[in-house]
């Protein structure tokens, strides 16, 4: 007489001592390497948003937050991008070289941006010596931002890689959220640092944490490469041996690293989870320029500052004019994200992660909505602290998720499209951010518009006096202090305004979350779902991004708006693109994705306009001959269910072809429509 076997039983949790020692020395080590990177990061990140717009007098390259905003953009869209694929090329090569390469990228970043005049110099003969702004001195200061964006892409994917893999399901909630600590260790000190390098010279900060970030050097050398990561490194290198197959290689998993995150799911979490992003970066981008500006904390400074240095026998420097340096004020965000990231991930880690991240975009969309209330120092601390507890809610946990959602011997390429999340609301919040504080909310551009279009001024001499100087001659101008005219300012034009939009946005996202986990989460069909997906991505973008600010600021701006159109119309035809190379195959994807690159390439010297509606034709005309395919296919898993879990791995896609079988009246259409449309505009140009 036989019996079943009885079901093993599910082991029993850990306990948070148990989980503690279940981390390996390569866990600790690789967080602590992390720990100096973000050191070294976050000491220029608390201090670069003011230090761009500073009058050359001061030491600054006097950019407008116009350049500005470019240039967190370029930063952005390089930082976050170039994960997508260098983290396939981490789980390719090993973890261990993609570091020490991002290392030395890094400190060539560094040295760039501190002697960025010196380098355009060079190239100018000295002209842009003290010349607000020159493009010389932008370009340069640019090139070294992303030599550090590179360098930090560079960075994520290998060491995240190697933290996760020494994470299993019983314990990687504790783990990323000791991960998310550490770095907030330093994101905390980082800005202590800058705050005093500045007071030396500004460069200062910039050589400072090149020397800070060729510290990992030493720690690199700790240890060997894990061997599960060494043995499915050489795994993937035991495919691409000669020369030839090597470049090959390279460029497969490049292209396999683009399309892969053109699925269904992964882009439309990535597009709607971004609206947090683009609220979180203004914290660094946007809000010292605002405590810079406009905020009053002389009752900090007299209550906690002050005492703080006369406890220790030292005065407060004089520089600081009796205010709290804005790197700070910020600071209380890193101070919060390191001591409480372990108890709120503990947490978080019993709930789901889809809702730990809609409650957290909620509390931080109140937070920054709180930003626009008051000027003064105490009221701005506690909107920094909420946003701080909405972050830790959020954030770490899209790790938990993205990790969970990753197939094996891809943690590392997963981890990397994650960054894409943060890079969409960054780089095109920075774009948006931009404008609308250079509109609304630089104080030296309102007192010059005062001067003229209150005082009476010549607008050409107001334009053209030093930026040092605005300030003082409108304080003049009023009969008052220049603290009663930057309140005369305040009460004008009333800039606190710019933190609405930003709200919006928020909110945006978070209703754009409910609606995926929704759609998620309802059994249907893949057809359906990927058309809900694409639907919801399309929508919630070009709201984001297309219309709350034209709509809030600048008087349904036409630009502004294609602007957006034109990314929602990416982020659809994207997600088209994929589907049409799991229906026809690889080189009918492919071709599809090169001819609307091509397409877009060309508008984009034109106009926006024009690029918007490239994109939106080309999308509309994907997403109805995959339609077409999906209600013709005879596939197999038509109707099946999607799985009821947060963490499982995305639906898979009926393949019609898996090999490289090419669909030629539809690759033959994707070429006239890209044709037509790059002959129309060129007679756009030409005309013009």
């Amino acid at each position: 007489m036989s019996t079943s076997p009885r079901p093993e039983a599910e082991p029993a949790p850990l306990t948070m001592g148990q989980q503690f020692s279940s981390f390996s020395s390569v866990f600790w080590i690789s967080n602590a390497m992390e720990m100096v990177e973000r050191l070294a990061y976050y000491g220029v990140r608390a201090v670069i948003s003011v230090y761009m717009v500073l009058a050359i007098a001061e030491g600054g390259p006097e950019f407008d937050h116009l350049q500005k905003g470019a240039i967190f953009a370029a930063w952005a869209a390089v930082q976050s991008g170039l994960p997508i694929v260098t983290g396939g090329y981490a789980d390719r090569y090993g973890y261990k070289l993609t570091v020490a390469v991002s290392i030395a990228i890094k400190i060539a970043g560094y040295l760039l941006m501190a002697f960025a005049v010196e380098a355009g110099a060079v190239f100018t003969m000295g002209a842009n010596v003290g010349v607000p702004g020159h493009s010389a001195t932008y370009w340069s200061f640019m090139t070294g931002a992303l030599l550090l964006a590179a360098g930090t892409a560079v960075f994520k994917p290998g060491i995240q890689g190697i933290i996760a893999h020494q994470l299993n399901e019983r314990n990687d909630s504790m783990g990323w959220s000791l991960f998310y600590q550490l770095v907030n260790v330093g994101g905390f000190l980082g800005p202590f640092l800058a705050a005093w390098m500045r007071l030396l010279a500004w460069r200062y900060v910039f050589v400072a944490c090149a020397l800070i970030v060729a510290f990992n050097y030493l720690l690199l050398l700790t240890f060997s490469e894990p061997k599960s990561i060494r043995e499915a490194a050489r795994a993937n290198e035991a495919q691409v041996q000669g020369l030839v197959q090597r470049f090959v290689g390279g460029c497969r998993v490049f292209a396999d690293s683009l399309i892969g995150i053109m699925e269904p799911r992964l882009m439309a979490f990535l597009v709607v989870f971004s609206g947090f992003w683009m609220m979180f970066h203004q914290l660094f981008d946007l809000l010292p320029n605002y405590i810079d500006d406009w905020v009053d904390s002389r009752g900090v400074m007299s209550a906690v500052v002050a005492p703080l240095f006369g406890a220790f026998g030292a005065e407060v420097p004089a520089e600081w004019g009796g205010m709290v340096p804005f790197e700070w004020m910020i600071n209380l965000n890193a101070g919060m994200c390191m001591t409480l990231a372990f108890l709120v991930g503990f947490l978080t880690g019993k709930v789901r992660s889809m809702t730990a991240m809609i409650a957290g975009i909620m509390v931080s969309a109140v937070a920054i909505y709180s930003l626009g209330l008051s000027t003064d120092g105490w009221f701005i601390l506690l909107a920094i602290a909420g946003f701080s507890l909405g972050e830790l809610m959020a954030s770490p946990t899209k790790m938990r998720y993205f990790s969970a959602l990753a197939p094996p011997g891809k943690k590392g390429l997963y981890l990397g499209y994650i960054n894409a999340t943060g890079g969409i609301g960054w780089s095109l919040g920075s774009i948006l951010a931009g404008s609308v504080y250079e509109a609304h909310g630089d104080k030296v551009v309102l007192a010059r518009r005062y001067l003229v279009e209150q005082s009476g001024l010549d607008a050409t001499t107001v334009e053209e006096m030093a930026k040092e100087t605005v300030l003082p001659k409108l304080a003049e101008t009023v009969g008052s202090t220049p603290l009663e005219a930057q309140a005369l300012l305040m009460e004008t034009y009333d800039p606190s305004g710019v933190w609405l939009g930003f709200t919006l946005i928020g909110v945006a996202s978070m209703i754009g979350l409910v609606i995926y986990d929704r759609i998620t989460a309802a059994k249907l069909s893949f057809g359906a779902e990927a058309n809900a997906l694409t639907l919801l991505t399309f929508g919630l973008s070009f709201l984001t991004y297309g219309f709350i600010v034209p709509w809030l600021y600048f008087d349904y701006d036409l630009g502004m708006m294609a602007f957006g159109g034109f990314w929602a119309a990416l982020f659809g035809t994207s997600m088209c693109i994929w589907r049409l190379e799991h229906h026809y195959g690889r080189a009918t994807g492919r071709a599809a994705l090169c001819a609307f690159i091509a397409v877009c390439t060309v508008c984009s010297w034109i106009a926006w306009w024009p690029l918007a509606l490239a994109a939106l034709v080309v999308t509309l005309a994907l997403l109805l001959v995959d339609l077409a395919a999906s209600i013709n296919a005879q596939d197999e898993d038509a109707g099946s269910a999607a799985e009821d879990t947060e963490e499982s791995a995305p639906t898979k896609a009926p393949s019609h072809a898996d090999g490289w079988t090419v669909n030629l009246p539809l690759l033959g259409g994707v070429v006239v429509a890209g044709i037509v449309l790059v002959i129309g505009s060129g007679a756009y140009l030409w005309l013009q």
